[in-house]
Order: C-alpha cells, then sequence, then structure tokens
C-alpha cells in the first residue's frame, strides 16, 4: 500500500511537470517505476494508460484554442498508429528492456537539455513553413511509433525535439502535435500491449487519478507562463538519472 501511495504522489508530480510543457509522461512515469524496480511486464501497459490520459488532457487544451491542426499532425499520426500496435505487440525480457528503455530515457534527458538551451539562444531567423514535408513526416511518424509502443514511452518526448531541430513546425504547434501523436499512439501501443499480455496492477486506478490530477495542475501551471525553461531542465536531470540507474541494472 505505501509503495502505491509514494508511485502515486511521484506521478502526480511528474504528470504536472510534463503537461506544463506540452507532453504527456510516459517517460518519467518508466523513470520512477525504474527507481522501484517494478516489473517490465507491468511498467509498460501502465506507462501507456497515464500516458493516454494525460495527453488527451493536454489535446483537448490545444484543440481549444486553436492551436492543433490536421494537416500539421496526420503525416506524423498516420503510419505513427500502425506501428505503435505493432510496437506495442513487442515484449522485450527484463535482461534487454531496461537496457533499451534506459538508453531511450538517457537521450530523451540530453535531447530535452539540447532543446531547451538552443531556444534561449533565441528565436528562430526561418520561419517554419506552413505545413511539415509529408515524406519525412511520415517517416518520422512510423520509426518514433514503433519506439514508443515497443518501449511505452508514449513518443511525443521524441517527437518534438525532432521537429523543432528539422524545423518543421512552429513551437507552440510543436506541443500540440506531440500531444496529439502521444494520445493516438499511447492507445494504440495500449491496445497491442494488451492483445498479447493483458496484464495491469490493482493500484492502476490509484495512478490514473494521480496522473489526471497532475495533468490537469500543469496544464493549468503551463497556461500561466511558468518558468518552463527551468522546468525542462529538471524533467531532463530526471530522465538522465533515471536512464543511467536503468542501464546499471
Amino acid at each position: 500500500m505505501s509503495e502505491t501511495v509514494n508511485l502515486a504522489g511521484l506521478i502526480l508530480v511528474i504528470a504536472a511537470l510534463y503537461a506544463a510543457v506540452g507532453q504527456a509522461g510516459a517517460s518519467g512515469y518508466l523513470a520512477v517505476m525504474g527507481m522501484v524496480s517494478l516489473d517490465p511486464v507491468v511498467m509498460k501497459p501502465v506507462a501507456l494508460a497515464l500516458n493516454l490520459l494525460v495527453a488527451a488532457i493536454g489535446t483537448a487544451r490545444f484543440a481549444r484554442v486553436g492551436l492543433l491542426r490536421w494537416r500539421t499532425f496526420y503525416p506524423f499520426g498516420v503510419l505513427g498508429v500502425p506501428f505503435s500496435f505493432a510496437g506495442g505487440l513487442v515484449h522485450l525480457p527484463a535482461p534487454l528492456y531496461y537496457p533499451v528503455v534506459g538508453g531511450c530515457l538517457l537521450l530523451a534527458g540530453l535531447e530535452l537539455t539540447r532543446s531547451t538551451w538552443m531556444s534561449r539562444r533565441g528565436p528562430a531567423t526561418k520561419m517554419p513553413p506552413e505545413h511539415p514535408p509529408f515524406w519525412p513526416a511520415l517517416a518520422a511518424g512510423a520509426s518514433i511509433g514503433f519506439l514508443s509502443g515497443m518501449t511505452g514511452t508514449g513518443g511525443g518526448i521524441f517527437l518534438a525535439p525532432l521537429i523543432l531541430l528539422m524545423g518543421w513546425v512552429e513551437t507552440r504547434r510543436t506541443a500540440a502535435v506531440s500531444a496529439a501523436f502521444n494520445l493516438l499512439n499511447s492507445a494504440s501501443a495500449l491496445l497491442g500491449a494488451w492483445a498479447t499480455l493483458p496484464v495491469l496492477p490493482p493500484a492502476l486506478p490509484v495512478w490514473l487519478v494521480a496522473a489526471g490530477a497532475g495533468g490537469m495542475i500543469g496544464a493549468w501551471l503551463g497556461s500561466r507562463h511558468l518558468p518552463v525553461a527551468a522546468l525542462r531542465y529538471v524533467l531532463s536531470a530526471i530522465l538522465v538519472a533515471s536512464g543511467v540507474k536503468m542501464l546499471a541494472v
């Protein structure tokens, strides 16, 4: 019971931090679950379920303010969803799961630090195109979708830095694309995981309540112009530390 409550508190904080910067938190949930050495069989579907809820909150928020456009999102999602389902069907054994996810967390943390630092250097001189290039976006969505489904990371934490690095979408719309990508891919990957391994812990409803509360708090705080760069650096530190820990298992 104490582990359930402790994890609920950590999940609430992670969800709030991620939602404040336009993410859903799957990599953070994996990080805290990895810290307490939960079974990978449990970690993956739980992270996807929590990610699905927080991504739904974020997507609704971005849609309400008009930042989510179908033409901007669908090149990433059209192959991302089926490839995420295929990735969800893949269940890595623990000796392989921990280093793969640990490497993904480490990469995500370092990339988040890099992209945050780059954004603080000043606005880009070149305006992004009106719509992302179709074929590169299609390939990016498929590859990130499969990786996210296989590891339970949702994908937005990798997609957003890639979009910003390539200059495909302007910053605010990138967050909207990332939220929608997380929502659809998490649902698809969870279906894939459930189809082959229907294992969800009895504590999941408690963790879902915590994630939902954190997601709403984060969405509200993010709209009040919190220092986003500082939050991103905190998230980066969590991801890097957790990635190193999982690689050391």
